[in-house]
């Protein structure tokens, strides 16, 4: 199927808000420019605010880091996650303001796995050797950024979404297109570029379900269809296809799996240790694998 013009686009997101940049992106954006950037006015800036500073610990604390003991300081935290990883968290969070109390808790499931998803996608990324793994938290965390605004302007998207992941021949998106005459890569697609990410991020969050096309294709950007590969591996590893999809087997990642694994070298038995070593990152819950 074709890709939406411009105009069906614009069109299908009348009455759908895409969320700005929030002052305090736009704060932390102006210090990180400065000659003499400051890490504790950015700490500053962080505490203002009780729900960001709440993720930043819970990222920093996560498993992902190791840490022996939990961090407690807003100040330890931001100088541990670096400026960028910070404003990563910023713009994650900046949909939430765009939602009813409501929503939010309708919405816990996709938090949640958003938030896995990034984690999982960075240990691999270690893991096979991409050397950005931090761009590889940026999508996982971001790849599926449409969903919540689709949710606020379709009453029926979380029917629709279960009838896209249960379709073990078309893409999810395909089914989306159909029903709703956009979809959530799109959408997401336009919301990171009101964030201003980079363009290949951008890109790869409009083609995050259409990556055998992407890997096949052998004029397409190495390091955008590693990172594909690599947020299709922690997506299935994470349970994206039951925490969204609620389904038991993961028909995406069936028809995909071969051209992924084989694109970033590993064996099934290699990728069979890999899940493993996410679940004892306590990512990848039991009972996701398919």
């Amino acid at each position: 199927m074709a890709d939406l013009s411009q105009e069906q686009v614009q069109k299908v997101l009348q009455g759908i808000s895409i969320p700005p940049q929030p002052q305090i992106m736009v704060d932390l954006q102006m210090e990180q420019m400065m000659p003499d950037c400051d890490i504790n006015a950015i700490a500053k800036l962080i505490s203002q605010d009780i729900g960001l500073a709440g993720s930043v610990l819970k990222t920093v604390n996560s498993p992902l880091y190791g840490l022996g003991n939990n961090i407690t300081s807003i100040n330890q935290a931001v100088n541990l996650l670096g400026v960028n990883s910070v404003i990563n968290l910023v713009n994650g969070l900046s949909i939430r303001g765009e939602l009813s109390d409501d929503q939010i808790v309708a919405m816990g499931k996709f938090w949640d796995s958003s938030m896995e998803v990034a984690m999982a996608a960075a240990a691999i990324a270690k893991n096979i050797g991409f050397p950005c793994p931090d761009e590889a938290y940026t999508l996982g965390l971001f790849h599926n950024c449409g969903i919540p605004l689709l949710m606020m302007r379709f009453d029926n998207y979380p029917e629709v979404l279960k009838r896209a992941y249960a379709d073990p021949e078309r893409r999810i998106i395909d089914t989306e297109n159909d029903e709703l005459n956009t979809n959530h890569a799109v959408v997401g697609y336009y919301v990171a570029k009101s964030w201003n990410l980079p363009t290949y991020l951008c890109q790869a969050i409009h083609e995050h379900h259409s990556i055998r096309k992407i890997v096949d294709d052998e004029s397409a950007d190495p390091k955008k269809k590693t990172l594909l590969a690599v947020l299709k591996m922690a997506e299935h590893i994470c349970g994206n296809y039951r925490t969204l999809g609620d389904q038991e087997v993961d028909n995406e990642w069936q028809i995909i799996s071969e051209s992924v694994l084989l694109y970033v070298g590993l064996s099934q038995y290699d990728f069979e240790s890999l899940q493993q070593q996410i679940s004892e990152m306590g990512l990848g819950h039991s009972g996701y694998y398919c």
